[in-house]
């Protein structure tokens, strides 16, 4: 499609260089998506191909190799084949609008130049290894300060992390350096511009993060970013424009121009672009979404109940540094002025350069609609407006991923695994190559018993581990729905397109798999839905809260569980990943504070528009501030000396301080000076419990692979469950007032000089280090906000996860729906649109979605 030099679609742009798409058929508007997707992000669809293949670490370096070993021990592309397979043989439709799209973006990814179809530079097949880019032609020695995950833990779902390694190679304790952002001040200041993950877990999903280190030997102050993709920049395409569009949709400078152009990163690395076969975008999806789930908590519930007891593992639970949420609320048209309903919310995710989510409209004879689709993944599955139906969706906050603790042998013929009846059976296995920039090839063993792809260790255990007195060597294995079913739901995506009403969204997302999300949908007829959609296997409680034996009986999966529904109360439905519907499914959900103060702000009226809905996107109101401030209101008399507090009583400069905060407002804007402090405080206390002796044997972490590190690290679990523990009837002994005198204390001593956003600054993930970094921008919000953007309390003040997009879908007019992402359209450095919709987000505006084609400047035809 596409190559005969017929038009098959044409392309249109609206002021911020959003694509608009239309054709005379679904197929080839999926040419067209493929095709826009390539040209404005070819750079971003080639990482994550990559990364969905494990091969990655060949041309980003070796601080990819920890993702790309757990996606070839985790069989990812060989589950994204299997499920295409299983698509070909079930829906002959689908399967030929995903080709439409792949082709689209295999010319797209043509016309930026040579793709050296063939060559190395393909990826090739990552079960052999073969094809893999080489570290000659894919830059070898771009490593230094790539992304990946690092033994300090700081790496999270998904293999995007952030490393906070304070003070290093300058000394310093692991402290958040969220004070005066001076570099090289032993952990006082902090450079974001390292996207790695280290030993203090601060990574996040999918591996993506941010790199905080502290006082690096001398480096940058508090920055991350590339300004100029100056470097290698190979000529992208540019027109003139003016100082960009306008927040009422109107442009400065007289047009619009091509957000198209070869991205820079390519010519740093010396990565061509390769080719996608059918099952890629099934692959982007599956890599995207993997530690979605968060899996890997499980390992540290497991980890924590055998240092510190069962009853700890309740005490940690939280919407912690490796989960992705969102918020949501869907407002039906007895509580808005035009009489329909309005949806709208923002999904919590890593912020990435380019961003997760693409803007995009779609248009055939068939449908139209807009939303945000995920580049690499045809059709819009998330959060979509067809004119007649919206829909949204957050997540469940499920548990559909299991780990079995297995017994391996080897034989002569290979691996054995015990399994439930007692039986010794064969196991798969293969070994792979991992290509890696500026170093020699790594082989990884590729282990799959009947439950599946074993994860983590093997027949000899831990690569550094010794097994406990009269356990067997340690080998975990995953069991995850796709590997089970072949199905990763792609057969709700052409369905959701073609949605008129909430009716339709809803027997579309009845063929959904993973994520397992909340999903909310309303129409122009007054129609709402409000329910689980996803594949949650019935098994054991077991199974759904540590690692279980495989080889004892009554662990297996039994079914499916029926996904839940709910309603609306009061007109309203709100979902923000706490306790809701998805609790039956789940075991550890979000606290309510965003959800209570977001359903608290919409009771205060009793009609709403679609404009007003900004206000609750902004809402920086820090509920879970109250266990820490309700403990430094009780300080005001005497305390037992201790050595932490040999004092008896606060020094005048830390009852000042107390006192200041005691008046604050608990709102965490960006220029608030008391939210600073409050920030500075919190993590001393952060610090200073997980350094209390009753946390010891908890705070060094069994050595997993790296990509599992971010559930393991003690500081980010304190950080974020810190609510819990102070307000715990007892914390192992813990003199909780005596922890927090001590931070008050530290604090006074040397309080902020500053705001919340001279420290709380955006800290995008990106592939590849900047060249020269942008300064990023402080940020309103926190954690528990609703304008939630986190930090991660004890290790640092940047905030690499927030707002990934924000939407308000109207269902009384399409054209007053907005919606806004923290960058831009484009993912190619220097161009106009690449980080134009900036300030929009970061002052809660949102842009207009615009519809009329007569108001959008056509591009080209494809």
């Amino acid at each position: 499609m596409g190559n005969e030099g017929a038009v098959v679609g044409e392309i249109f742009r609206d002021p911020w260089g959003i694509p608009h798409l239309r054709a005379e058929s679904a197929n080839g508007l999926a040419y067209a998506q493929g095709r826009v997707t390539a040209l404005d992000r070819a750079w971003q669809l080639e990482v994550e191909r990559h990364r969905a293949q494990g091969t990655s670490a060949s041309f980003l370096g070796p601080e990819a190799l920890p993702w790309d070993l757990f996606v070839r021990r985790a069989r990812l592309a060989d589950t994204a084949r299997r499920c295409w397979t299983e698509l070909r043989r079930t829906d002959p439709e689908t399967t030929e609008w995903v080709r439409a799209y792949v082709s689209g973006v295999n010319d797209g990814l043509a016309a930026l130049g040579d793709t050296g179809s063939g060559s190395p530079t393909d990826g090739g097949d990552p079960v052999s290894g073969a094809g893999s880019v080489s570290a000659g032609e894919a830059g070898r020695g771009v490593s230094a300060g790539d992304p990946g995950s690092r033994a300090d833990g700081s790496v999270g779902p998904a293999g995007r992390g952030f490393g906070s390694s304070v003070g290093r190679a300058g000394g310093g304790g692991p402290v958040s350096g969220d004070r005066s952002g001076a570099v090289g001040e032993a952990g006082r200041g902090v450079s974001a511009g390292d996207p790695g993950s280290r030993a203090d877990g601060s990574v996040g999903p999918a591996g993506r993060g941010f790199g905080s280190s502290v006082g690096r030997a001398g480096g940058g102050g508090p920055v991350s970013g590339d300004r100029s993709g100056a470097v290698g920049e190979a000529g992208p395409r540019r027109a003139a424009v003016g100082s960009g569009p306008r927040a009422d949709g109107s442009a400065d400078g007289g047009g619009v121009s091509p957000v198209s152009g070869v991205a820079p990163e390519f010519a740093r690395t010396g990565l061509r672009p390769g080719r996608w076969e059918p099952w890629t975008p099934l692959a982007v999806w599956l890599s995207a979404h993997i530690l979605f789930a968060g899996f890997p908590a499980k390992l540290w519930r497991t980890h924590i109940a055998a240092h510190l007891g069962a009853d700890a593992v309740g005490l940690f639970a939280s919407d912690g540094p490796g989960t992705s949420g969102s918020n949501g609320w869907l407002v039906t048209g007895q509580r808005t002025v035009t009489g329909h309903a309005v949806i709208a919310g923002d999904p919590h995710r890593f912020i990435e350069d380019p961003g997760v989510y693409q803007q995009i409209r779609l248009s055939c004879p068939e449908f139209d609609v807009v939303g945000l689709a995920v580049p690499g993944v045809p059709g819009i599955a998330h959060f979509g407006h067809t004119g007649t139906v919206a829909w949204a969706i957050t997540n469940a906050m499920a548990d559909y991923q299991d780990l079995y603790r297995e017994q391996l042998r080897r034989t002569g013929a290979g691996v054995e695994a015990l399994g439930p009846d007692g039986t010794w059976r064969r196991a798969a296995r293969h070994t792979e190559t991992v290509e890696v920039a500026g170093e020699e090839p790594v082989e990884v063993e590729v282990i799959e018993t009947d439950r599946g792809p074993v994860v983590i260790g093997g027949p000899e255990g831990l690569d550094d581990g010794v097994p406990e007195p009269g356990e067997p060597p340690l080998a975990v294995a995953l069991r995850h729905p796709p590997r089970v079913t072949g199905d990763l739901g792609f057969g709700a995506l052409l369905p959701l397109l073609r949605a008129r009403r909430a009716a339709d969204v809803d027997r579309a997302v009845d063929l959904w798999a993973e994520p397992v999300n909340v999903v909310m949908a309303a129409d122009t007829e007054g129609g709402t839905l409000h329910r689980v959609a996803g594949r949650v296997p019935v098994r054991s409680e077991a199974n759904r809260t540590r690692l279980v034996p495989a080889w004892e009986p009554g662990h297996e999966w039994r079914g499916w569980h029926e996904p839940p529904r709910a309603g609306l109360t009061d007109g309203v439905a709100v979902m923000a990943n706490q306790r809701g519907p998805a609790t039956p499914l789940g075991v550890e959900f979000a606290p309510p504070h965003r959800a209570d103060r977001i359903t608290a702000l919409l009771a205060r009226r009793t009609r709403w528009s679609a404009a007003d809905m900004s206000a609750l996107h902004m809402d920086t109101h820090l509920a879970s501030a109250a266990p820490l401030l309700d403990l430094l209101a009780a300080l005001d008399g005497p305390a037992t000396a201790t050595a932490d507090a040999p004092s008896a009583r606060l020094s005048a400069p830390a009852a000042a301080l107390r006192d200041r905060l005691l008046r604050w407002d608990r709102r965490m804007d960006a220029d608030s000076a008391d939210a600073a402090v409050f920030a500075a405080v919190r993590s001393a206390v952060v610090r200073r419990l997980a350094a209390q002796p009753a946390f010891a044997a908890a705070a060094t972490p069994p050595p997993y692979p790296e990509v599992f590190l971010p559930w393991l690290a003690l500081v980010p679990r304190v950080g974020h469950a810190l609510a819990h523990l102070l307000s715990a009837e007892d914390l192992f002994g813990v003199d909780r007032p005596a922890v927090v005198r001590a931070a008050l204390e530290e604090v006074a001593a040397r309080p902020p000089a500053g705001t919340w956003g001279d420290t709380h600054r955006l800290a995008p993930w990106r592939a590849l280090p900047p060249t020269e970094p942008y300064g990023e921008p402080g940020l309103s919000g926190d954690h528990d906000c609703v304008l939630c953007t986190s930090p991660v309390p004890g290790l640092t003040d940047l905030a690499a996860r927030g707002p990934a997009a924000r939407y308000v879908w109207d269902l009384a007019d399409r054209e007053n729906s907005r919606w806004v992402v923290p960058l831009g359209a484009s993912g190619v450095p220097g161009s106009p649109h690449h980080r134009d919709q900036q300030p929009l987000w970061l002052a809660g505006d949102l842009a207009p979605v615009l519809t009329d084609w007569a108001r959008l400047t056509k591009e080209t035809d494809v």
